[in-house]
């Protein structure tokens, strides 16, 4: 066996629990059943080049390349497989987007084939090629490994032209398919063949009067002059209707395994009833939720509403992202700028625990399947015994405490805390510390609410202080979040005895008195580990930073950043 595909990790990967490996399993059995000389797993994405590429595109990408993987690793490499990203660029253009320029030169175009569009961008031989152009870069910017495949080629090639002749012949049982899905007034003028006009070169949605299975043509008319046509179904003369066409790329390619979007369920029933109907078997495959908004709606792309693949990379890696999209495929999820900081730390978290796991709890670790089974080592700062995994949480602090809008700033408290850190033995780290800086400037610092400290506070604030001006400068996270812990249970307010291992002479410590450190001295309502923030920061300017939360000088700051922001605004 190949080293790599030890035997301990096939054996987890057999029975893990991960959901590409339960989509993979579907794969094996239907390669077992498979009769034929097929040796191949094709896995498809689809795209529509009317727009350019958007953050539901990176995760269809994303989620059926964990599903390859995990199908290769289950067959320890033996099975060939493919994943072909498959551009609908030969639908006809049915609107102008608003996010282009040239809005009069498409709309002269409009019904075209998208390859026959001009560019509007005025970079290449269409507008089908320059958004085909930009899936690709986007597509390897990520590293995926895919196989692109245009509609248009397919159709004008002859590629398609068996499948479609395949579908002439069989007419009958597709539109049996179809038409009890159709309101009457569409039903009694529907045809699976779309004619592209031979003068005007637009795509028609005309009836068609005839079918010529045995000359491969179909007859129809044009609505306005009246003139009538006989039109071959190959060569690219014709394309299908949407759902047809989905099948009808099923059945051409002998495609294995596609998933789509929760709003496509129907449209994936029907396209799969055609392809039985043509004698083929359609693929496999599931439904994945949808992203909703902060206020719980879809998001659109009409709409502008969520967060764009552009703005979340703007604050966070595209690892984050890629968890974003393992995690709960087949729940609806909120997706807007809030989520980042937790994405951005649960996978600094799943990466941290990866190599202490064994085989079956690291196959369950989205780290494994978001690095093809490769995770990087994670970052840490600090020495042996206190190495610590800086957070994007903890970052956030940092800035809003140093007051940092610069790489520079933030660095020189890490590299004070751990002198052998540098962005170049941390390129990750130092990533995030850009992303948290501009995180922070643009959400977290509006929206922070400094309290001011009521009387007792003020009294659990100078005995904090005082005993962390009793540690050495240099102390550790683990020293400082004890002491801050000794601080917390010698304080009525803040002892709790039912805590586990509380007792009467040592309780344990509420999680109030840390919410009421992060509220008065970092103005949020959750923080990161005190102890770790801390050390970075250092004791003497954590003393300080008590110093002018006491004085409510914090407080004084604050409202005047927000008086001076909602005057420039």
């Amino acid at each position: 066996m190949s080293n790599l595909f030890p035997a301990e990790l096939v054996a987890a990967a057999n029975v893990s629990a991960a959901w590409p490996f339960e989509e993979a399993r579907k794969l094996v059995t239907r390669l077992q059943k498979r009769a034929g000389d097929k040796k191949e797993i094709l896995f498809e994405t689809g795209y529509g080049p009317s727009g350019l590429p958007h953050i539901g595109t990176f995760g269809e990408v994303a989620r059926t390349s964990m599903v390859r993987h995990a199908f290769e690793v289950l067959t320890e490499g033996k099975v060939p497989t493919r994943l072909v990203a498959f551009s609908d660029d030969m639908d006809g253009l049915r609107k102008v987007p608003g996010n282009v320029p040239n809005q009069a030169l498409l709309q002269a175009n409009l019904g075209k084939p998208l390859t026959k569009v001009p560019d509007p961008f005025g970079e290449y031989e269409s507008f089908a090629h320059h958004n085909n152009a930009m899936l690709r870069r986007f597509l390897d910017s990520f590293g995926f490994k895919y196989e692109f495949l245009s509609s248009t080629t397919c159709y004008t090639s002859g590629m398609f032209d068996a499948a479609l002749l395949h579908m002439l012949r069989n007419i009958d049982k597709v539109m049996a398919v179809m038409l009890p899905s159709l309101r009457e007034e569409r039903a009694s003028t529907y045809s699976p063949f779309l004619p592209v006009h031979p003068k005007t070169g637009i795509v028609m949605q005309v009836p068609v009067e005839e079918s010529r299975p045995e000359a491969g043509t179909i007859v129809w008319r044009d609505p306005d002059t009246g003139e009538r046509f006989e039109t071959p179904v190959t060569g690219g003369h014709c394309k299908l209707q949407w759902k047809p066409d989905w099948a009808m790329r099923w059945y051409a390619l002998d495609v294995d395994y596609e998933m789509a979007g929760k709003d496509l369920i129907d449209s994936v029933k029907l396209s799969s009833e055609i392809v039985r109907a043509l004698g083929g078997t359609p693929p496999d495959g599931f439904n994945y939720e949808l992203f909703l908004d902060e206020r719980g709606q879809k998001i659109s792309k009409t709409k502008g509403n969520g967060l764009s693949i552009d703005e979340w990379l703007t604050y966070a890696s595209p690892d984050s992202l890629a968890l974003y999209m393992y995690q709960k495929p087949r729940e609806a999820k909120r997706l807007y700028f809030d989520v980042i900081p937790r994405a951005v730390d649960e996978y600094l978290q799943f990466l941290g625990g990866y190599e202490r796991q064994d085989w079956k709890n690291r196959l369950g670790n989205p780290v494994w399947h978001i690095h093809t089974g490769h995770p990087p080592a994670p970052e840490t700062v600090g020495g042996a015994n206190q190495g610590t995994s800086v957070t994007f949480a903890l970052l956030l602090n940092l800035v809003a405490v140093a007051n940092a809008e610069s790489k520079d700033v933030l660095w020189a408290f890490l590299q004070r805390y751990a002198p052998g850190v540098s962005p170049a033995t941390h390129p990750r780290l130092d990533a995030l510390v850009g992303y948290a800086i501009r995180y922070f400037q643009d959400f977290v610092k509006p929206a922070k609410a400094y309290a001011e400290p009521t009387a007792d506070e003020k009294v659990a604030l100078e005995r904090l202080s005082e005993a962390l001006g009793n540690l050495p400068d240099d102390a550790d996270a683990a020293t400082i979040q004890e002491t801050v812990y000794d601080v917390g249970r010698a304080l009525p307010p803040y002892q709790d005895f039912k805590a586990k291992g509380a007792t009467p002479e040592r309780p344990g410590v509420s999680l109030e008195w840390f919410n009421t450190l992060y509220r008065i001295l970092l103005g949020e309502q959750r923080g990161p580990r005190f102890g770790s923030f801390a050390a970075i920061y250092g004791v003497p300017e954590t003393r300080q930073l008590i110093a002018k939360a006491l004085s409510g000088e914090l407080v004084r700051e604050h409202q005047a950043f927000l008086e001076s922001r909602k005057k420039s605004s």
